[in-house]
């Protein structure tokens, strides 16, 4: 799944990312963490891990990303 980055804290590591279709998505510190990362900007374009109805992976999205 991916999406772009519309908000996210520094501090708590959550965020929200709006899908495409203009859904909101949010994830926790577990999934920020889990995609070993530092910080995200508002714009950036994500890929996302979700199992059930919960975010477990956020990573920043690349065109050679392989999981496309």
């Amino acid at each position: 799944m991916q999406g772009t980055v519309y908000s996210f804290e520094t501090e708590s590591r959550e965020g929200v990312v709006l899908l495409d279709d203009g859904s909101p998505v949010s994830f926790d510190a577990a999934a920020f963490d889990a995609g070993g990362m530092r910080f995200l900007r508002p714009g950036q374009r994500v890929r996302m891990n979700v199992e059930g109805d919960r975010v477990t992976l956020v990573t920043l999205y690349t065109l050679a990303d392989p999981m496309r």
